[in-house]
């Protein structure tokens, strides 16, 4: 089965499971991935995590029923998923920016989640620069964080250790260490999993180091893959999050590559960060 087929199988299964208590590990595996490439493929395509997806096509369907049906407002929160009606009318006002009651008198509009489906358009894409590596096992030494993928609590805490390094010296730090093959400071998603149900990442910020760790750092060794190293070009954040879409919307589905599922690095230099010329790089393991 092809990338965009298994995952436009894991959205049918989301789709025709809506009102059960669906676990983000069943989601995934119609996928054929793990929790953490799956949520993270997901939220660079969509811009949702999956539990916002859920909620919010599980709302507009409730939205449907109050506007075409006479069903109490408590059956229909129970049937959503809502312990109480309160809660109800609290996600459904949030999304809708009207109250249930309201939605079934007509009152104000209505915002509507449609069903995803995916498609890849090839004509007239931007073009990717990039080039097949090969590479042993190499070390890097860094800072570590362990993120929770839920909710995308991880989205939320990366930033903020980036801010926090930038503080406190720790980038400037790894910059001069760095004496690998790779020059600049990375961020590297390592996947958890078989731990915490993969619901779990690492996250490290740190540089290519041979030689000894460091003793303020801890050290980490990446496998030996073969990887697809994209150039990156523009201000961050924006240009680093297009080059992400663009990988997983256009590149993977028309390419003989598939990821390999292990740790992603994305490389920084100590150019300004707002620069339209600045020069970053995304690696992938494929296979």
């Amino acid at each position: 089965m092809g990338w965009v087929e298994s995952l436009q199988k894991a959205i049918d299964y989301m789709e025709e499971n809506l009102l059960e208590d669906i676990t983000i590990e069943s989601i995934a595996k119609q996928a054929n991935a793990s929790v953490f490439h799956f949520q993270r493929t997901f939220t660079i395509l969509t811009d949702l995590s999956i539990a916002e997806y859920l909620r919010n096509r599980r709302l507009t369907l409730a939205a449907e029923e109050l506007s075409t049906t006479d069903h109490k407002i408590i059956d229909l929160a129970y049937k959503y998923g809502y312990e109480t009606p309160e809660a109800f009318s609290k996600a459904f006002r949030k999304q809708h920016g009207v109250t249930p009651s309201e939605a079934r008198k007509n009152i104000g509009k209505l915002k509507s989640y449609n069903r995803l489906m995916i498609q890849v358009n090839l004509k007239g894409v931007e073009p990717m620069k990039y080039k097949i590596v090969e590479r042993e096992s190499f070390k890097v030494v860094g800072i570590k964080r362990e993120f929770s993928l839920v909710n995308g609590e991880n989205q939320i805490g990366i930033p903020k250790l980036w801010d926090e390094v930038n503080a406190n010296g720790t980038s400037d730090v790894l910059f001069k260490v760095n004496n690998g093959q790779i020059k600049g400071v990375l961020g590297v998603c390592v996947d958890k999993r078989g731990t915490h149900s993969g619901q779990m990442m690492d996250y490290w910020v740190a540089t290519e180091v041979e030689g000894d760790t460091p003793k303020e750092l801890l050290s980490l060794e990446i496998p030996a893959a073969k990887w697809a190293v994209f150039e990156v070009h523009g201000a961050m954040p924006d240009a680093m999050q297009k080059a992400w879409k663009q990988i997983f919307t256009e590149w993977f589905p028309s390419s003989k590559y598939e990821h390999a599922h292990g740790p992603e690095l994305e490389v920084y230099s100590d150019e300004d960060p707002f620069s339209p010329d600045l020069y970053s790089e995304i690696w992938i393991p494929i296979k």
